[in-house]
């Protein structure tokens, strides 16, 4: 699963839920959270930004990839351990870390766990940019 591949096109969304100045709910899904598969869910896209939330069950891996511009990853519930430059560190509730654009990383759910994933695009572009 790549995350560069969720941002495909230059457009803006908006969902039902979410509009300009909106309150987007990010509250942990606790017993909602759905532990059978990594699913990803788009908050916010605009040419420039975009928000998801990512689910990671326990024991799932989001294989090695790059995203089309900097990234932060905070982690919501649960816990995962991201792998950035050959360090393995470990997200849990409260935390979040920093990825520059084009740099290979990759996590795996230690707990079923929610990430907020923001991806702020660079113009340079790259083999993942969208």
């Amino acid at each position: 699963m790549s995350l560069g591949g969720l941002t495909s096109r230059r457009t803006v969304m908006a969902t039902p839920d979410n509009e300009w100045g909106g309150i987007i709910d990010i509250s942990p899904l606790g017993a909602g959270l759905d532990r059978s598969r990594i699913s990803a869910q788009k908050l916010v896209k605009t040419a420039s930004m975009e928000v998801v939330r990512l689910v990671v069950p326990a024991g799932k891996d989001v294989a090695n990839h790059t995203a089309p511009g900097e990234v932060t990853v905070q982690c919501l519930e649960g816990a995962v351990d991201f792998t950035v430059g050959g360090r393995i560190q470990r997200l849990t509730p409260g935390r979040l870390l920093h990825v520059a654009a084009g740099i290979i990383h990759a996590l795996r759910g230690v707990e079923d766990a929610s990430v907020l994933v923001t991806i702020v695009r660079c113009d340079r572009g790259g083999p993942d940019a969208g």
